[in-house]
């Protein structure tokens, strides 16, 4: 695959290929970077199989270091920020040699304290004389998860559906951080299509917007929160967003209620619900309908099962194994459980209705918080909210929510219109018994509600 990686970025030629900063560069040009960072890595004693951490976010040259270390069959751990937490899981478990940081230029360093632990899956990679990937998982219940990929395995299913170079292909806005699978799937697919890749300074509603505008974005991969965002701060008014053609939407559930709300605001562009995990490579999907929650998984590189209410994964691009867990995410043969609360209807369309952990147990009752947040998000004094879990010494857990009104709303007022608004709506064990009003809902930096409490 690596030389038809290099033949398909000479074919693309003067197309540009990233705009990084208002600076526009071709797929030549990419193509000349990526064989002089090859150079670099040869001069800085990063040998094929050696494992790297990339330290950087999107940028033109982060992204020619990512093929330069593919081409180099190197085991790539992309890190956007480099946490202590996150240093000490790559050190102790990946065993990386080198430590490489995007900036002017790439510089690349020893790893003082490399892990001792020879895993057998490195050698599968050697011995198959493949490229790996190392991408963490967010790490908010514990340390965050090492989880290895076969590189070659997700380029060969990305780019190996080639398209033709004279097709009008669109540019691609870089939304999904540099190490995290949906960054990566990005990447690749802007390469597959021959589009540009623009990568925002910063990943706030304002700039997002600002960009689509300014390059006449056609496709935007983002979450159902940062949608949310851009509702509730009016950027689509503040900006010409009628270039979008397709948004694509992951990481977390999309509450229906607030689907409406996005259909109504882009009735003219297309709404896809993307799945994907760290382990399993994002699939490829058809919802049922813009205004539909339902998707369907219609790539034949996965297959799906939905088990005791679970949704299971089994792909050509799954993960070789966790670096630092045991693998008990699979089941005996060897599917992902994805711990995804799923249901199917009779035409095959699939429905996450939230994740097994976060599912509230009321004295034996179960809530599930996208249930409650998609009803709220129905009412038009509230922009957002995150219903959650918390102990309770009586039924084990109760039901709690932060809402994020519309207008001015004091504590008392919101208690008593969450309670008008969801009588006959929901049973009276999921209306929330305890509620916060709060500026606004606390997301991660992949754009996901936090939702656990301790």
């Amino acid at each position: 695959m690596r030389d038809e990686l290099v033949e398909r970025l000479a074919d693309l030629g003067s197309r540009t290929a990233v705009v990084d900063r208002d600076t526009s560069y071709t797929y030549s040009e990419l193509a000349q970077e990526v064989r002089r960072l090859g150079d670099v890595l040869c001069e800085g004693g990063v040998r094929p199989h050696d494992v790297v951490v990339l330290n950087g976010d999107f940028s033109f040259q982060s992204i020619a270091a990512f093929l330069a270390l593919y081409l180099n069959k190197n085991v790539v751990v992309p890190l956007v920020t480099p946490t202590e937490g996150a240093l000490s899981t790559i050190e102790e478990s990946c065993a990386p040699q080198h430590f490489a940081k995007v900036g002017d230029d790439l510089d690349i360093q020893p790893m003082a304290r490399g892990g001792k632990v020879a895993h057998e899956t490195y050698g599968r990679l050697v011995d198959e004389g493949t490229a790996g990937l190392v991408l963490l998982s967010s790490g908010s219940t514990g340390a965050p998860k090492a989880i290895l990929h076969n590189l070659d395995a997700l380029v060969e299913e990305k780019l190996g559906r080639r398209t033709r170079v004279g097709v009008k292909v669109p540019n691609i806005l870089m939304f999904l951080l540099f190490d995290h699978i949906g960054g990566i799937n990005s990447l690749l697919g802007a390469v597959r299509i021959g589009g540009a890749a623009v990568i925002p300074r910063h990943r706030t509603p304002d700039e997002i917007c600002a960009l689509i505008e300014r390059h006449g974005i056609r496709l935007l991969p983002t979450s159902p929160t940062f949608l949310n965002l851009i509702l509730i701060g009016g950027y689509h008014r503040e900006y010409d967003l009628s270039s979008l053609r397709l948004i694509t939407y992951g990481t977390e559930p999309m509450p229906e209620e607030l689907l409406k709300r996005v259909h109504a605001v882009f009735p003219r562009t297309k709404l896809l619900q993307t799945f994907g995990t760290s382990e399993t490579g994002i699939s490829t999907t058809m919802s049922e309908s813009s205004s539909s929650t339902y998707f369907k998984i219609s790539d034949a590189n996965v297959q799906y099962r939905i088990v005791d209410g679970e949704l299971q994964i089994k792909s050509s691009t799954q993960f070789m194994g966790y670096l630092n867990y045991p693998s008990d995410s699979l089941t005996e043969d060897q599917w992902f459980r994805t711990g995804d609360l799923a249901e199917e209807n009779a035409d095959g369309f699939i429905k996450i209705k939230g994740r097994a952990k976060e599912v509230i147990n009321v004295g034996g009752e179960k809530v599930l918080p996208l249930e409650v947040e998609s009803i709220l998000l129905g009412s038009p004094l509230i922009d957002d909210c995150v219903v959650y879990g918390k102990p309770n010494g009586i039924t084990g857990q109760s039901v709690c929510v932060d809402i994020k009104p519309r207008g001015a709303m004091s504590r008392a007022e919101a208690r008593r219109h969450l309670g008008e608004f969801l009588a006959g709506k929901v049973e009276p064990f999921k209306v929330p018994s305890k509620v916060t009003v709060i500026d606004a809902v606390s997301v991660s930096e992949r754009f996901k509600k936090k939702r656990l409490r301790a």
